[in-house]
């Protein structure tokens, strides 16, 4: 029981494979515990059951991974069939496929048109009929059987006279006259065995022109001919087949001159017959009505310098065409594999250009709409090529125009705040003035309306400078300024406009081998250094001086505006600059637009400098402190 139960396990199927193998050594060693042939045979099922299960669960692990492949492949070729199919959606990427596949289309019809392979198998099969032409006709003008009335007489004495290596017998001259006729019966089957392998068509004129033999009706013993004939109730091609039919006569004829079959009487109307008769060789290529190419070859058949006939090869159907038609679908085959493998790499180049290239449409497009507060352009920058620096260009473009915005928004809300102040002030003092019962009550009234009227004419003409100024910049061109002119000029008219501080205003310049030059606006430029001078003097005690500096630094030009007043808190120094800002205790309220400082910064930067001011300080005070000498605005721009 125990070796049937073994034959049976290695005799199973390979349905169970390899657990079966793995559970051999299960099945000897429950065998081997139990000498019971019950206990035995139990144990046998007990085993080949779970042989059975282990069997079934590796089947269908196996099928579970195949599956699982299937599915990852199909999920494969779906992404990439959507991404080829997203990619071709795009105009660019259209484009890009067809001038890749137009150069190689170009190509391939150039190949195919204009390709040499043609004559060259032409001539190689004229060369290769030569060949075959000369043996034939050797072997033909061999079989021919003498005819003829003449004896060829021999001296006996001559023979016996002969020295070792002579012969004696009549010369070509004597043999010259003697007539060797081609005989058709003779020559018929050597033609046939000959030509037969070529798959040529041999003709044999004689003499005179007329056909003798021709290898198309030559058949043994045993063979069949075969004729296809059309069909009874073949109708006539149409119009586009004639069409195509003449278009190809037109493509491969060119000056090939049409092939006609002649009568067995006419062999001398084919050039190449006559000239084989006059006892050259001669080569002929004609084309048929059908299109199809035709060679022909013409050699004299000859026997001691006389010519008999001439054999005739020819090439037969389209054989040359199949081999030429062969090689143009090879070049298609090639043509297929290139075009499909280019519009691949089309598909793939264009999916580096078109794909960014649209995301940055369609966030130019978001940003016109404004469909969100801010909207990030995509980052291309890590790109070196124009795609990264059209990234890079479009998010700074994004990002001065929100910031172009936002200053707008702020300069807005600062001017509306600015006007709503002494406006707020003028219309408490008209609505109060009817109810001034004293002369001095309305004289105080209309003293505040003059004095808010003033504010606001200061406010809207530095506010219309203000907004004029960026427009200004763009439009006008730069030029070199030449600061050793523009700054004589300024403190020269600041200094003859006399005021009650006397204050003074004084120039020096560090560097002066070096011209100081920068490219800019004149006028703007003066404006920053006017605004400068007058903010200085205004915080100048009396007969106190303004001195103004120009140095040239390694790549800048340096403008350093001090006075003696009592300098800048800390806390301020950065809000001097911003807009509708002053600090000025010692002045009375509404005095100043607080723009003039904005505006010189808004200057500077427009020229790609800037602009910041501090403290100069002298020896420290009874507390400590460095003692304030007074403020200094320092402005750096950059020199030619």
């Amino acid at each position: 029981m125990a070796s049937g139960l073994l034959l049976f396990s290695a005799a199973s199927g390979g349905g169970r494979g390899q657990a079966q193998g793995r559970s051999k050594t299960l099945a000897d060693d429950v065998l081997d515990r139990t000498a019971d042939p019950q206990a035995s045979t139990e144990a046998a099922a007990a085993v080949d059951n779970q042989v059975d299960s282990r069997a079934e669960s590796t089947g269908l692990d196996e099928a579970k991974a195949r599956r699982h492949g299937f599915a990852a492949v199909g999920a494969w070729l779906q992404r990439g069939w959507q991404f080829f199919s997203t990619q071709s959606s795009s105009s660019l990427t259209r484009r890009i496929v067809v001038l890749n596949v137009t150069g190689l289309v170009a190509l391939s019809i150039g190949i195919i048109v204009l390709s040499q392979f043609r004559a060259g198998l032409i001539d190689a099969r004229i060369q290769s009929l030569l060949v075959q032409g000369q043996i034939i006709a050797g072997a033909i003008a061999s079989s021919a059987t003498v005819e003829t009335d003449s004896s060829i007489t021999l001296d006996p004495d001559k023979l016996l006279h002969l020295h070792p290596g002579e012969s004696y017998g009549p010369n070509e001259d004597a043999l010259y006259g003697l007539d060797f006729p081609i005989n058709p019966e003779r020559v018929g089957p050597i033609l046939r065995r000959l030509v037969s392998p070529t798959k040529t068509r041999a003709r044999i004129y004689d003499r005179d022109g007329i056909l003798l033999v021709d290898s198309r009706n030559l058949f043994g013993r045993g063979d069949i001919l075969r004729y296809d004939l059309p069909p009874p109730t073949a109708e006539k091609p149409g119009f586009f087949e004639r069409a195509f039919m003449a278009l190809r006569m037109w493509l491969g004829r060119g000056d090939l001159p049409l092939y006609h079959e002649l009568g067995p009487d006419d062999g001398k109307a084919y050039s190449e017959v006559a000239r084989a008769l006059d006892g050259h060789n001669a080569s002929m290529v004609r084309i048929n009505d059908r299109g199809d190419v035709i060679v022909s070859v013409a050699v004299p058949v000859q026997r001691f310098r006389a010519v008999r006939g001439a054999l005739m090869l020819s090439t037969q159907g389209a054989d040359i065409d199949d081999m030429v038609e062969a090689e143009r679908l090879a070049v298609l085959k090639v043509f297929l594999i290139a075009a499909a493998v280019m519009v691949v790499l089309s598909i793939l180049l264009a999916g580096t250009i078109a794909e960014p290239v649209r995301r940055l449409a369609d966030a130019a497009e978001s940003v016109r709409r404004r469909i969100r507060s801010r909207v990030e352009i995509p980052d291309f920058t890590r790109r070196r090529d124009e795609i990264g620096h059209l990234s890079g260009t479009l998010r700074d473009m994004t990002n001065a125009l929100y910031s172009r915005i936002e200053a707008i928004e702020s300069f807005a809300a600062d001017v509306a705040h600015e006007l709503k102040n002494p406006l707020t002030s003028l219309r408490s003092a008209v609505e109060t003035l009817p109810l001034a019962k004293s002369d001095e009550s309305r004289s105080r009234l209309l003293n505040v309306i003059h004095h808010d009227v003033k504010r606001l004419d200061r406010l809207i003409s530095d506010i219309s400078d203000a907004s004029r100024l960026d427009a200004e910049l763009q439009r006008q061109e730069t030029a070199p300024v030449d600061f050793t002119k523009l700054l004589n000029t300024l403190i020269a008219v600041a200094n003859e406009v006399k005021r009650d501080d006397c204050v003074k205003v004084t120039l020096r310049f560090e560097g002066g081998l070096h011209a100081f030059q920068v490219p800019g606006h004149d006028s703007r430029l003066g404006q920053i250094i006017d605004n400068l001078i007058e903010n200085a003097r205004s915080f100048s005690p009396p007969g106190g001086t303004v001195r103004v500096t120009c140095r040239h630094l390694r790549h800048h030009i340096e403008i350093l505006v001090d006075d003696d007043g009592p300098g800048v808190r800390a806390e301020v120094c950065d809000k001097i600059f911003e807009r509708f800002y002053t600090d000025r205790p010692h002045l009375g309220f509404g005095q100043n637009s607080g723009l003039g400082l904005s505006i010189s910064k808004q200057i500077v930067e427009a020229h790609g400098g800037a602009i910041w001011v501090e403290n100069r300080t002298g020896a420290p005070g009874p507390d400590g402190e460095p003692r304030v000498l007074g403020a200094r605005f320092i402005v750096r721009l950059p020199a030619l």
